[in-house]
């Protein structure tokens, strides 16, 4: 880390104009089978729905013992079929439907609750369920159900003329880079992200930020690599294809030319051995532990020394280590050399040599400095040998000025003027590099994307700050696997800073209106026929809320904001 200067998953659906978006919601109680007189209740709740579609979500309180293995059982009574499902196993036969825990939703503690949520589909009508059993014992209970409302909502979708002049024209057979993810560093020397601080950050539900990479310190004391373990493994079991990147910031302190862990100091030639050693042995630490490690760097910051852990390597050295020592570390791919700024002098060398060269999987670097230095920017010499470029650690809070507890509010301006024209322009603009990965600094701080609780900044410990709804644009739906592909605007568009990608049967653009003025009615053309749109937005007034969108055929027209990021997800 280098400190710069002072300077659910979300399921609102596509609602086809004169539709109304019911929320029905339903409680009832059940037993679980390990506590004979124990209440427990199920609250189920229909929080979208569209013509022949709905999502769902579920919540399971128990008051009684604790259940480390439960199914919960219900009947549909109008044609509901259950499709994708987070969180639990679901299954169907017929009406009968059963939900049961996944590896990382397995208990419900005492007092504790378990949650989960699907997508489905319906016809006719889409009543309640009925029917309630938590591991077999029914509801003894009364139900309790909402009324939902009878109106439609307040904002109705804008319904798009047919074949309008398209202003954002997606053209898929144009691609670039495939994304490897978006995501964040744990604290490197302090304590470890909590379960639940880890499900917020990597989760898909409602107020989650789905995060897919994870940034963790490989300490030069073995015995300190136990301390993240819980979190790692939460991370892996909890998200959709999240990333462990693990990053050295030095050697032990006996292996350096300095014999100190501080003030940089080089790794001595007669301990590479040794410290590829140390390298493959945490990977195998932590593979045992059940967490795979899929990116491992040999060093953070090779070209920074200050006054923490840190070790100085030259780009030739570098490229030895990993040419004649890198086979060494095994059950993961090598990392060069998360320079500071992107520094290709310390990552050239290795990609010139064959033998280094086959022994990395990506090229690193931080963003401090990258842009003014001409490096934000697709790498050639990476591209041309097939080598994916990650931008691993940037950290920037220049908003606090002479208040650091505007971090905690939501509406302040100048946090978000940073947020927008800072963080996520360069998030953009690396996407756009046809770089692969973007991993913001410590994911629970202050000015980053879940508050730490330090009581003079304001903020809630283990809450989604602002900064984190605006990043979860990108890290929430764009996810690992998907490919950027071409794109063209109009002239009514060019005040949008826009990407977008497909994968997984979507196609999905992020769109950054960092103008005073909204683009309303903009009108996005797809290659193929939408059978759902879902529109999300963040500005200073919104945390990832969904927008009024309108499909017809291969174009949507959604309203872009003043001031905001906004995600627009098409299903086809």
């Amino acid at each position: 880390m280098r400190t710069p200067p002072r300077t659910r998953r979300a399921h609102a659906a596509w609602v086809a104009a004169g539709t109304v978006l019911l929320a029905s919601t339903a409680t009832a109680a059940a037993l679980p089978a390990t506590a004979a007189a124990a209440g427990c209740s199920v609250n189920y709740a229909v929080s979208s729905q569209w013509q022949g579609g709905f999502n769902a979500d579920v919540t399971v309180t128990n008051l009684g013992d604790p259940i480390t293995s439960w199914a919960l059982t219900w009947s549909y009574g109008a044609g509901q079929r259950v499709t994708d499902a987070w969180n639990a196993t679901v299954s169907q036969s017929g009406a009968a439907v059963t939900a049961s825990n996944v590896s990382y939703n397995g208990n419900i503690a005492t007092n504790g609750t378990a949650s989960f949520g699907f997508n489905g589909s319906w016809s006719g009508s889409n009543p309640v369920p009925t029917g309630f059993a938590l591991n077999g014992v029914t509801c003894t209970g009364g139900t309790t159900p909402t009324t939902p409302p009878t109106t439609p909502p307040t904002t109705s979708p804008t319904t798009p003329p047919p074949a309008a002049s398209a202003d954002i024209t997606v053209n898929s057979a144009t691609r670039y880079q495939t994304v490897d993810g978006f995501g964040a560093a744990q604290s490197i020397w302090g304590s470890a992200w909590s379960t639940a601080e880890t499900q917020t950050l990597v989760g898909l539900g409602a107020n989650q930020l789905g995060l897919s990479i994870v940034r963790t310190g490989v300490s030069p004391v073995s015995g300190e690599w136990p301390t993240h373990v819980n979190a790692l493994k939460t991370a892996k079991s909890y998200g959709s294809g999240v990333k462990i990147l693990a990053s050295p910031w030095t050697a032990p302190a006996a292996w350096k030319t300095n014999n100190s862990r501080i003030n940089g100091g080089k790794l001595r030639t007669d301990y590479y051995d040794d410290y590829a050693n140390h390298l493959n042995s945490y990977v195998q630490y932590m593979r045992n532990q059940g967490v795979t490690v899929d990116v491992t760097s040999v060093q953070n910051e090779p070209d920074w020394h200050p006054d923490y852990d840190s070790m100085d390597w030259s780009g030739t050295e570098l490229r030895n280590f990993v040419r004649d020592h890198g086979s060494r570390v095994q059950n993961t791919k090598l990392m060069v050399a998360e320079a500071v700024n992107l520094n290709y002098t310390y990552t050239d060398p290795t990609l010139n040599d064959t033998t280094a060269r086959n022994n990395i999987g990506y090229i690193g670097g931080h963003l401090y400095g990258t842009e003014e230095s001409g490096r934000l920017r697709s790498y050639p010499l990476a591209d041309q040998h097939n080598k994916p470029v990650w931008m691993t650690e940037w950290n920037l809070h220049a908003a606090d000025g002479n208040g650091s507890n505007i971090w905690g509010n939501p509406g302040n301006q100048t946090v978000w003027n940073e947020t927008l024209d800072d963080i996520m322009r360069t998030v953009h603009r690396s996407m756009e590099a046809n770089w692969t990965a973007y991993v913001w600094w410590y994911g629970k701080r202050y000015y980053s994307f879940i508050g730490d609780g330090e009581a003079a900044f304001g903020t809630t410990a283990g809450a989604p700050l602002k900064r984190g709804y605006a990043f979860s644009q990108y890290s929430k739906y764009v996810r690992p696997g998907y490919q950027r592909v071409a794109l063209t605007k109009s002239t009514k568009a060019n005040p949008l800073e826009v990407t977008a990608y497909t994968g997984g049967g979507k196609t999905t653009l992020v769109i950054l209106n960092r103008s005073t003025s909204a683009v309303n009615n903009a009108v996005v053309q797809v290659p193929q026929n939408i059978t759902r749109a879902e529109h999300y937005l963040t500005s200073v007034s919104a945390n990832a809320a969904s927008q009024p969108v309108a499909a017809n055929g291969g174009q949507v027209t959604v309203n872009v904001g003043a001031r905001s990021i906004s995600t627009v997800v098409l299903t086809h």
